[in-house]
């Protein structure tokens, strides 16, 4: 069973093997749990609301299309939920009118080569985190913290590959006024 792929196991799950379903609970917990913690900021409903994407995922698995990839799809129930949680706790919408899905720019072209950079920006975003705009504090903590790829994000949050980049570099321009503000960036 290790060396079955996530979409292997959901395809099980879809032909009534319903006890396979814990395998991907198992996979997904820790890493669901870390994007929840990382985007709501609050571990007790982390915990409460990846019980929710679990059982939405469970209940819905028969939508998930085994050809596509699975990360992607729970990725987004979790997404779904998170949001509804932030809307929950303001009572009142979370976005207006989005100008990155409405005015797309190009995709930032980042490159792998400074390490360093990436490990500064880390810690960074764990000290200001709060105080980012949930539109850009997610997409931050799925490529920083989660290593998700520009087209699963894309995937995950339904906006073009293109506002992935912009909210990217949006999210670390704020990112680097919140730190400079705390006196905690150059």
């Amino acid at each position: 069973m290790t060396n079955e792929t996530d979409e292997m196991i959901a395809a099980r799950v879809q032909n009534g093997d319903v006890e396979s379903f814990s395998a991907l609970v198992e996979r997904y917990e820790d890493k669901l749990t870390r994007y929840a913690r990382k985007f709501l900021r609050d571990p007790d409903d982390a915990k409460d609301i990846i019980q929710e994407v679990f059982i939405k995922a469970f209940e819905n698995i028969q939508s998930f299309d085994a050809t596509r990839r699975f990360s992607p799809w729970i990725y987004r129930i979790a997404h779904n939920e998170f949001v509804n949680a932030i809307k929950k706790r303001a009572r009142g919408p979370v976005l207006g009118i989005d100008f990155d899905v409405v005015f797309p720019h190009l995709a930032a072209t980042d490159t792998a080569d400074d390490t360093a950079l990436e490990r500064d920006t880390k810690e960074l975003l764990e000290q200001c985190l709060d105080e980012l705009e949930p539109k850009y504090r997610e997409p931050l903590v799925l490529y920083y913290y989660e290593g998700v790829s520009y087209k699963d994000m894309a995937d995950i949050l339904r906006i073009p590959m293109s506002t992935v980049g912009v909210r990217l570099a949006r999210g670390k321009a704020q990112l680097r006024k919140v730190a400079a503000k705390k006196n905690l960036y150059d």
